[in-house]
């Protein structure tokens, strides 16, 4: 059952306590007690023949009878009429509804407010056949989300040159594998299980929310778009990096500038005609990308000499480069998770992509590194963004070098697109939740999120002038932030809800869970702690800005400067 209206304002709360109509148990509570009165006591048999119920005592029983059978039916319609009315309430500070708990239930019958939906169950994932959202809008099946999160997380090898110049060739193929089992994997897991639990758009706003409460929340969002706009306003400047070379007019200046503004608009055009579309034009340009790269290691296979591999010089690793650049490329498995509302059964589609994905992304940093390092030989200073395509100049010609660089500008296109879905949902999802104001929550008339489109591509713009060392560094500290609230958030869901609907579990318990976040938390303080001042002194700021934006929209919305609702489609978890 959906409602008619897609949100519900705030103030009319009051609008179900002041209805005319008596409540489902007032009229017929009396009609059962004056049956009761009226109906024939218990007779000896004997007694039976001397006096027969009269006729009104016989319709009474008859009325008694069908209000018995009818009453359960009547009480539940009430109920559905009441959720359609908007029964909602404002308490402490954020708005409640209470929602029918699926394990909980069974377990205590004890119902949930909206501010703690655990355990809710979601039509989304129960029902497998529905593959349109309720907007109309088909859904995002297996194959394109697989390419979704690749291109959330990665995009292919482009931008992992700087670990070979921070280390050196063994540090940086040691470097990513190590961090794939410290980070990537426990990342992949916990957005398996927290996605599939709450399976709407807003992701971890909404894990975070339901944990530590709105305000936490809203800082956990604020801080993900943030570094999710940094993190975009990156690629249109390794797309120039990657060209340059060919276009060198494209080095600098208003011709850069420009070319920057050409591509955020016609990228978030892209973005605009649908979910759908970005999901299989990222399923073309994932393939594209990484074609090249496999000819290219078939290529360097007669000239590889593994020796070349196991060159290293611990004393002049640059630490800081070499970990911001590990940690960027593996980090943001949880970027998917704001649009899980818009995914095709998320309970079984979410768990599988991510584990494809991730022997998708591996594949595609370690191939070309192993093959590359081995066939030239390694002179750190060169290994920088773009170098890959001189390398395929060297191993292939030209032709290769083109290649190389066609598939970098199309590769960072799909990150492009996809990183801006991430960012735009996630609006949209806290506009759904009543944490920011309800124009972030329309909809253009693709099913997209036309003014979380506009901001991201607002941001990009602003940010796009910042270096790539600088992008990273400030966009990674701002994601540590918000990776330490999931954590927590993930633990006390463990601890304080363990009885919660999960259609994906980790397979450890609360220790082992405990056991399996530690090693990304103290990479998390390491990368951190290695933040130069100017990045932590604006990364800080960032979030003492998040901290006084919160208390203000709650004051807007008590003032009612603005429209903030909730939207109904999230209380169809209360149909059984």
């Amino acid at each position: 059952m959906r409602c008619r209206d897609s949100t519900i304002p705030r103030d009319c709360s009051h609008q179900l306590k002041s209805t005319a109509h008596p409540t489902p148990r007032e009229a017929p509570i009396e009609k059962q007690d004056e049956a009761q009165q009226d109906l024939p006591t218990h007779q000896h048999p004997a007694q039976a023949n001397e006096r027969a119920p009269s006729s009104q005592a016989k319709a009474r029983e008859v009325e008694r009878r069908a209000y018995l059978v009818e009453e359960p039916t009547r009480r539940r319609r009430e109920e559905e009429d009441e959720v359609e009315a908007g029964g909602a309430r404002w308490r402490k500070g954020f708005w409640t509804r209470k929602l029918r708990n699926t394990a909980i239930t069974r377990a205590n019958s004890a119902s949930l407010p909206m501010g703690d939906r655990v355990a809710v169950k979601y039509d989304s994932v129960d029902g497998g056949e529905e593959r349109k959202g309720g907007h109309g809008i088909p859904k995002v099946s297996m194959v394109p989300l697989i390419f979704l999160i690749f291109y959330e997380v990665s995009g292919g090898p482009f931008g992992i040159e700087d670990s070979v110049k921070a280390a050196g060739p063994l540090l940086a193929i040691v470097g990513f594998l190590l961090f794939a089992f410290i980070w990537s994997i426990p990342e992949a897991l916990i957005t398996a299980e927290m996605g599939t639990m709450f399976p709407e758009n807003g992701g971890y706003v909404v894990w975070v929310s339901s944990a530590l409460g709105p305000f936490w929340g809203f800082q956990q969002g604020w801080a993900k778009w943030l570094s999710g706009v940094i993190d975009n306003a990156l690629y249109p400047v390794l797309f120039l990096d990657y060209v340059k070379s060919s276009v060198p007019i494209l080095g600098g200046g208003l011709p850069r500038t420009l070319a920057v503004l050409i591509l955020t608009v016609a990228l978030t055009y892209m973005n605009y005609r649908g979910l759908t579309i970005v999901g299989w034009v990222a399923v073309f340009l994932g393939v594209f990308s990484l074609l090249p790269f496999v000819v290219m290691g078939l290529i360097a296979i007669p000239q590889i000499e593994p020796s070349r591999w196991l060159e290293m010089d611990l004393g002049s690793v640059n630490w800081g480069l070499y970990l911001n650049t590990l940690f960027w490329n593996l980090n943001y498995w949880d970027s998917i998770s704001t649009l899980a509302g818009e995914v095709d059964n998320p309970k079984r589609t979410l768990p599988r992509a991510l584990s494809y994905a991730l022997v998708l992304v591996l594949g595609a940093y370690l191939y070309p590194l192993v093959t590359c390092t081995a066939a030239v030989p390694v002179v750190r200073e060169y290994w920088s963004d773009g170098y890959f395509s001189d390398i395929a100049k060297i191993l292939g010609g030209f032709w290769l070098h083109s290649w190389i660089q066609a598939a970098a500008a199309l590769s960072n296109m799909g990150n492009f697109v996809t990183e801006m879905s991430s960012d735009s949902y996630q609006l949209l999802g806290m506009a759904e939740r009543g944490m920011l104001p309800e124009f972030f929550a329309k909809r253009s008339r693709y099913g997209t999120p036309l003014i979380g489109i506009l901001f991201s591509a607002f941001g990009v713009i602003l940010l796009s002038w910042m270096s790539f060392q600088e992008i990273i560094a400030a966009e990674n500290y701002l994601y540590c932030f918000g990776m330490i609230l999931e954590f927590i958030a993930f633990i006390k869901l463990r601890v304080t809800h363990p009885n919660a609907s999960r259609p994906y579990k980790i397979p450890l318990g609360t220790i082992g869970a405990v056991l399996m976040i530690i090693p990304p938390t103290i990479l998390i303080v390491v990368v951190m702690t290695l933040a130069s001042y100017k990045v932590m002194s604006v990364s800080i700021l960032a979030m003492v800005v998040g901290f006084i934006l919160q208390p203000c929209l709650v004051y807007v919305d008590k003032k009612r400067w603005l429209r903030f609702s909730i939207s109904t489609d999230l209380l169809t978890c209360l149909i059984h």
